[in-house]
C-alpha cells in the first residue's frame, strides 16, 4: 500500500525502503549491467497496477503493449511520455546514439512532465558504457537512482540493489540482496550495511 504521494516500485520489498515506493512526480535512472535485472525492475514497474503508462523500447525485442522507438530521434520520444508509470528503455542507446546533449534534453522534458502530472518516468542506464562525466550529468539530473549489483564469486551470484538517491529524502545506507524469479525481481528480507 503506498500513500498518495507515493507510487508502487512494483518490486516485493522496495516500497518499504522507498518509504512507500518512488515520490510521485520524480524522475528515477534504474542502472546496472545488462545482466542485473535493470529491464526486469523496469517491466515490473511499469505493469503494477491499472494506471497505465508507456514503455518506450529503444534497443531491444518489442513486447506485447511497447511502443517501438527503435528508429525515433530523442526529439520524437516525449510526445509518448503518457500515463502515469513511463519508461524508456534505454537511455544509453539515446546517448550512443545521439549524444548526452539529446539524452539530457529528454531527462529534462521527462522531468517537466512528471512534474506536471504526478507521474513517474524510469530510465535503463546501462554501467561501464558511458564516461564518468556523461554519467555523473545524468545521474544529477535524476530525483531518483537505483542501481543493481551483480558480483560473481567461485560458484554463485550475489545481486545487490543500492539506493543512491531519492529526491528530498534520506537514502538507506544498506545495499539490498535481491533475487531474480521468474515473477521478476525480489528483495531480500536480509541486508548487509555498507
Amino acid at each position: 500500500m503506498t500513500s498518495n504521494n507515493r507510487r508502487s516500485s512494483g518490486v516485493l520489498g522496495l516500497d518499504p525502503v522507498l518509504d512507500g515506493g518512488f515520490p510521485r512526480g520524480t524522475t528515477i535512472i534504474v542502472m546496472g549491467s545488462p545482466l542485473a535485472g535493470v529491464d526486469l525492475l523496469a517491466r515490473q514497474f511499469w505493469k503494477t497496477d491499472d494506471e497505465g503508462g508507456a514503455y518506450l523500447m529503444l534497443d531491444s525485442e518489442i513486447e506485447e503493449g511497447m511502443i517501438d522507438a527503435q528508429a525515433f530521434a530523442p526529439g520524437q520520444i516525449p510526445p509518448h511520455f503518457t500515463g502515469q508509470r513511463i519508461v524508456v528503455d534505454s537511455l544509453s542507446s539515446i546517448i550512443l546514439q545521439h549524444g548526452i546533449e539529446a539524452a539530457l534534453s529528454c531527462m529534462t522534458c521527462a522531468r517537466d512532465e512528471v512534474a506536471r502530472t504526478g507521474s513517474n518516468i524510469m530510465f535503463i542506464l546501462y554501467t561501464n558504457i558511458h564516461t564518468a562525466r556523461e554519467e555523473i550529468r545524468v545521474l544529477r539530473t535524476a530525483d531518483v537512482v537505483i542501481e543493481l549489483r551483480e558480483v560473481t564469486h567461485a560458484t554463485e551470484v550475489d545481486r545487490q540493489l543500492a539506493v543512491r538517491k531519492v529526491k528530498n529524502n534520506q537514502v538507506t545506507k544498506r545495499l539490498i540482496p535481491f533475487n531474480i524469479t521468474e515473477k521478476g525481481i525480489e528483495l531480500s528480507t536480509t541486508s548487509r550495511v555498507v
